[in-house]
């Protein structure tokens, strides 16, 4: 199922992730980048852009819904009274896909590296709008899409966001 032919394309403008193996479209989905836009700074809270990997794969197994603080589950399941009881809360969500950028002064390492930022690919709650931007950087995914795109990649998949419309 996994293969060193699939690669992600995020595309900021469009509010889209879509996988492919080779050029084969399997998945096109709506996801929410960052509501400040793209950029790689470290605290800009954006997304940054540009040749990323996947550098680790969290959650497997986990249930749908699991909530993850530091990249570890909190034995918590979303529900919308969890919401409410915790409203400021950065909801990560069912999986983690974390992105290492792959150049250097762009995305990796300094002040622009985008896994010591902590830039994933994560599930959110359902009432959360996806193709419109409201994350903090990452991109966020329905619970049911990130499960179906973790099961298809693998570490080290490429991963290339990009910012403009296609």
């Amino acid at each position: 199922m996994k293969g060193t032919n699939r690669h992600i394309e995020v595309n900021i403008a469009g509010q889209r992730l879509r996988l492919f193996e080779q050029d084969k479209v399997l998945m096109d989905v709506a996801v929410s980048t960052a509501s400040n836009g793209a950029g790689e700074l470290f605290g800009s809270e954006c997304t940054p852009r540009g040749q990323h990997v996947i550098r680790a794969r969290i959650g497997n197994g986990c249930q749908s819904g699991t909530v993850f603080v530091a990249r570890r589950p909190t034995g918590e399941i979303y529900a919308p009274e969890l919401k409410q009881s915790n409203p400021d809360r950065d909801w990560i969500l069912t999986r983690i896909l974390w992105l290492s950028g792959c150049k250097h002064g762009k995305n990796r390492l300094g002040n622009v590296d985008t896994m010591r930022r902590f830039i994933y690919i994560h599930g959110a709650p359902d009432d959360d709008p996806m193709g419109v931007p409201t994350s903090h950087g990452c991109v966020k995914m329905r619970n049911s899409d990130v499960i179906q795109l973790f099961d298809q990649v693998e570490v080290g998949t490429a991963v290339n966001i990009i910012e403009e419309q296609q």
